[in-house]
């Protein structure tokens, strides 16, 4: 299988969700603006998508995955099918009552996420509503994960990747025609919400039917292979939650800031979660199945090969992407943004948060590449204790850091804590010797950062001679973004040829 191939099928499967997660969110600043409505949504619907990283995305696929491969190595079909089978019956279980406890205590899980809204009951009572009609989401995304996470392991990538989308068309069809009919119409978004779930859930079952693995759940507790998941998901369930506990607590503080706060930080997070999407979260996917096929028939060399080729990656489109963000912040706030309730204000107080985030941006994709071998082999501890640790530095930077930053230092302290949490990941594999640093990766950084400081001297410069970026309709300011996005784009590549990379060398087979 063609490493590149895969990782271009996935990237553009992510980067049309991604797309169509701009158009939601721009239909949602139009309409509700950053108002204490849309900062009732986006604390509750950050419950069960913090709920869906835990449980589903971030935690069970990386601990299910590599169980899952080991029995498709050493075990026949019929074994193969009683664990699905087992942790199908598993999940249904205990994320149906999940999702009943979660409705019961709504109002309570919002007052401990967001104790600002405790002195607003409007904004209270809205929350707990909203989170109350979208609790379900997470039964039906972490079953649909379970899903994805079969696919994957039949090297079906293309398929999971596209399921988000469903979210976001689901969320863009309720904004335009049905918000008008709730009251207030917010709540149309969490509609939207469960019915997108649905969709994502029910969309994937053909293809797993296709693979002979749809089966019926079973409640057997004993299963080996549910046992074997059980007894790692405690590990790593910590190490993830460590990096939600730290968004939760980030939203406390955001909620005692300034109204709208909420609305600044989540637009500027959807913006740095857009190349983390379309690169960290690929590159990790098509990445952790062949790590972990690798190192359990011993062949470490392939390990450390699929490892330099996901790091280069990641550096090559990473690094100038962050530049990007960074000097692009303002215009791309107001082109993407500033619509009807979206004002100045609003432009400058996202563009600070944005601008802090970008800075971390390196360090949030390369996390995933690396986090995912230590899963892959599994070897859950040691993410898990150095999530911990950063946890812990990033709440105690942030009450001085919001001080002089206000909500924009939120941005900051997650940055620097995806540094350190990178150097520590990256020694860790370095002491092993499975992942090294040479005078070549050396030689390609540097290359990396003189392209890139190229491509900032023309971004500048085209800059400079733009009419301001809120003047003209929505199609020319689009235009005007491309246009800017082009040539730095074919400037940092040109860089990058004359200095000797070739995007081509980068299209790599990988040993499954």
């Amino acid at each position: 299988m063609n490493l590149l191939k895969s990782l271009i099928s996935v990237s553009l499967m992510t980067f049309i969700s991604r797309v169509l997660g701009f158009i939601r969110d721009v239909l949602i600043a139009s309409i509700f603006g950053a108002s204490m409505f849309t900062d009732a949504f986006f604390v509750s619907f950050k419950i069960p998508n913090l709920l869906r990283r835990i449980f589903a995305d971030g935690v069970f696929s990386q601990v299910f995955i590599p169980i899952l491969v080991d029995y498709k190595t050493k075990k026949n079909k019929k074994n193969i099918k009683d664990f699905i089978s087992a942790i199908f019956g598993f999940m249904i279980f205990f994320l149906f009552l999940l999702t009943i406890l979660g409705i019961l205590f709504s109002k309570f899980i919002i007052v401990i996420s967001a104790p600002g809204f405790s002195n607003l009951p409007e904004k209270l009572i809205l929350s707990t509503n909203l989170l109350t009609i979208m609790f379900p989401y997470i039964l039906l995304i972490s079953l649909s994960s379970l899903f994805s996470s079969i696919l994957n392991s039949w090297n079906y990538f293309f398929i999971p990747a596209f399921s988000p989308i469903f979210l976001n068309i689901s969320i863009i069809i309720f904004s335009v025609f049905f918000s008008s009919f709730f009251n207030p119409s917010i709540i149309s978004l969490a509609w939207a919400v469960i019915i997108g779930g649905f969709i994502q859930l029910f969309y994937q079952l053909p293809f797993v039917y296709k693979i002979n693995m749809l089966v019926i759940p079973n409640f057997n507790w004993n299963n080996v292979g549910l046992l074997r998941v059980s007894k790692k998901m405690g590990p790593a369930i910590l190490g993830t939650s460590a990096n939600q506990i730290s968004l939760i607590i980030n939203t406390i503080f955001s909620s005692l800031l300034n109204s709208g706060s909420i609305s600044w930080i989540y637009y500027a997070d959807r913006l740095i979660e857009f190349p983390v999407g379309i690169l960290g979260v690929s590159l990790s996917t098509i990445l952790f199945t062949p790590l972990a096929k690798n190192y359990k028939n011993g062949i470490k060399l392939e390990c450390k090969k699929l490892l330099n080729w996901g790091f280069r990656t990641s550096l090559i489109v990473s690094l100038p992407s962050a530049a990007i963000l960074f000097f692009l912040s303002k215009p791309i706030i107001i082109v993407l943004f500033q619509y009807g309730k979206f004002t100045d204000f609003d432009v400058l107080m996202t563009e600070k948060a944005l601008k802090l985030y970008s800075l971390g941006l390196v360090s949030f994709i390369l996390v995933k590449i690396l986090s995912s071998a230590f899963y892959a082999f599994e070897e859950i501890k040691i993410p898990m204790k150095i999530s911990l640790l950063t946890l812990f530095l990033t709440q105690l930077m942030n009450p001085f850091l919001i001080f002089y930053f206000k909500h924009a230092g939120l941005a900051l302290s997650l940055s620097i804590s995806g540094w350190i949490n990178f150097l520590l990941l990256y020694s860790r594999l370095y002491q092993r010797k499975i992942i090294c640093f040479k005078n070549s990766e050396l030689i390609f950084i540097i290359s990396i950062i003189l392209s890139t400081s190229a491509m900032i001297v023309i971004l500048l410069c085209i800059l400079h001679i733009m009419p301001i970026w809120n003047i003209g309709s929505f199609f020319n300011k689009i235009i005007r973004l491309f246009f800017v996005l082009l040539i730095s784009g074919i400037t940092y590549l040109f860089m990058l040829n004359i200095l000797g990379i070739r995007l081509l060398n980068f299209s790599k087979n990988l040993k499954i």
